[in-house]
């Protein structure tokens, strides 16, 4: 019980750095909004994702894992159908000029969008759970 409360506050604060760091990742509502949508990213990833992973095993194994982010953004999209006030769209990435290295200006469609946010989401967590290891 502690350790699912644990993965559902890191889901849920993950959810808030997101909103707060990607323009195309909306949450409507407050802290309320954040606490169901991580219980229900919780639930996804719970049942949902050990059955995507075995339907996308034959992929992974051919890609040496680099497919797996798939059943990252099918998780993500269900999560926008069953919580209507968290929804991902298409944004325009402003570009980055630092010390020379320059990353110009494009446009995101949903797609993407749903992959970018899928990465941050694990990043986010990976942290997460790594500052909080005994």
């Amino acid at each position: 019980m502690k350790s699912f409360l644990r993965t559902v506050l890191f889901n849920s604060f993950s959810l808030f750095v997101l909103s707060q760091v990607i323009p195309g990742f909306k949450v409507s509502g407050g802290l309320v909004t954040f606490l169901f949508g991580g219980l229900a990213l919780s639930i996804l990833f719970i049942v949902i994702k050990p059955i995507l992973n075995l339907l996308t095993l034959p992929l992974n194994l051919v890609t040496l894992g680099m497919f797996s982010f798939l059943s990252n953004v099918i998780i993500f999209y269900l999560l926008t159908v069953f919580v209507p006030q968290i929804g991902i769209t298409a944004f325009t990435f402003e570009g980055i000029n630092y010390a020379g290295f320059v990353i110009p200006k494009m446009a995101v469609n949903v797609i993407i969008s749903f992959i970018v946010v899928a990465v941050g989401q694990s990043l986010v967590v990976t942290f997460l759970s790594w500052l909080t290891k005994k």
